[in-house]
């Protein structure tokens, strides 16, 4: 019956993408982040996710919206990016093995590059917002009563078959979206949309908590020290988080404190030990291949591993790092370009959240960059510690950056110029009829 009604709400939309290909990449977006696909158990063998993109790629197309692309420092290095990935498949040491990550990744860089183009309007924007934190707040907060349920003796994990199967990624991308409920909540008006929003921002911790995750729950405490530092509310954020975190943790059970406590102890930990041998193998697989690296994935090969480092390889079965399985895939050009399409996305958040001379974004930019900037260096610490390079999450976020980076200038011109209106007004006007065009205005 799911299987059913999702087919007919997509095949419902068709005629809305063609008209309107947003539409589309609102629906893309619903696919690539909550797979609901996958929780209709296939939708009778259609890859709906598939006939979506295509739909709305030609949508794209047909409607002359190529003629409108723009770029910027992001999206060249998004575009560059992409066909670096692209480079290293033809020089990649295991071709058949490699390619259908490749495909995945190019996939997921085409849906970030349309998003920058697309989302050209405040709406669009926020829309997307909420796409994403609804996505993976549906499973922060099915998590969260899942840990509430159980008492925290089990691990909240992912859909399968998905990126965010693995309980770290999961747990990683529920602490990159607090942030950005946070966002979502400065920018609602109605009471009831703001106290849902917190609910799900309490929810979100405890589901994070929930994953048993390592490399989640230092994303969560980066969020906390990254908030508290950038806040001018010091007092106020640190009690709120310490009355939210203290009883949470104190909820869950001693094995999941055990586990934490592995953190300080990392060279003693075996998992901790596998992902470095992972980073050995693919620093090495860099080394030997340092313009196009191995192929995506190629350092997973135990036989391509064995004849890098015989000793290291039966142990490293993933490179747990979005910085490690890009310079082993790609090779040392291919991380260049990654970093810095990274460091563009954080650095151009930083400056929309500030006012710089002569022009001042609107408020809700200003907002966004601050909560983005938050959201990309959690992730950006946190996925030091798991091979998430291929989720549309994070690379959404930074298409976002990208597409609020070309509307400030815009929005910034308007408000002059409706600012100006009103002094004119003021002064053609006595001051009870000014105040009157101003508020026209």
């Amino acid at each position: 019956m799911r299987d059913l009604l999702l087919l007919l709400v997509i095949l419902s939309t068709i005629p809305i993408i063609v008209r309107h290909p947003f539409a589309g990449i609102l629906a893309w977006a619903w696919f690539t982040l909550m797979t609901p696909h996958q929780l209709a158990y296939g939708v009778f063998g259609v890859p709906l996710n598939i006939v979506i993109a295509s739909i709305t790629i030609a949508a794209y197309a047909v409607t002359g919206q190529f003629k409108k692309f723009r770029g910027d420092p992001i999206t060249v290095l998004a575009i560059l990016f992409a066909c670096w990935i692209l480079v290293s498949q033809v020089f990649s040491l295991d071709a058949e093995g490699s390619a259908p990550y490749v495909d995945r990744f190019i996939k997921t860089m085409v849906f970030a590059i349309l998003c920058m183009q697309l989302a050209d309007t405040k709406l669009k924007v926020n829309a997307l917002m909420w796409m994403l934190v609804l996505s993976i707040g549906f499973f922060a907060a099915k998590g969260a009563l899942f840990t509430l349920a159980t008492l925290g003796q089990f691990r909240v994990q992912g859909l399968p078959q998905t990126v965010l199967e693995d309980n770290n990624h999961m747990g990683i991308a529920m602490a990159t979206i607090l942030p950005l409920i946070l966002y979502l909540r400065s920018q609602a008006v109605r009471p009831w949309v703001r106290a849902g929003l917190l609910t799900l921002f309490g929810l979100t911790i405890i589901a994070i908590l929930g994953t048993h995750s390592r490399g989640a729950f230092i994303g969560m405490v980066a969020f906390g020290g990254l908030y508290w530092l950038r806040s001018k509310h010091k007092f106020t954020i640190a009690a709120g988080l310490t009355l939210l975190l203290i009883p949470a943790i104190a909820f869950m059970p001693s094995k999941w404190t055990e586990r934490m406590t592995t953190i300080t102890e990392a060279t003693q930990d075996e998992s901790f030990m596998g992902r470095v041998d992972a980073w050995v193998i693919n620093w090495k697989f860099a080394v030997e291949n340092p313009v196009t690296g191995a192929g995506l994935r190629n350092p997973y090969n135990e036989k391509l591993a064995m004849r890098i480092d015989p000793k290291r390889a039966p142990d490293a079965k993933a490179a747990h790092s979005i910085y490690f399985e890009v310079l082993g895939g790609t090779g040392f050009v291919g991380l260049i370009i990654y970093l810095s399409m990274l460091a563009a996305g954080f650095f151009t958040a930083f400056n929309l959240s500030r006012n710089r001379r002569g022009h001042e974004p609107p408020p809700w930019i200003k907002s966004l960059g601050y909560y983005m900037q938050i959201s990309l260096a959690v992730f950006g610490v946190a996925g030091a510690s798991a091979s998430m390079e291929m989720w549309d999450g994070y690379l959404l976020m930074i298409a976002l950056v990208a597409a609020a980076s070309r509307l400030a200038p815009r929005q910034a011109r308007n408000r002059a110029v409706a600012l100006k209106g009103i002094e004119a007004a003021n002064r053609k006007f006595p001051r009870d009829q000014g105040a009157i065009a101003a508020r026209r205005n």
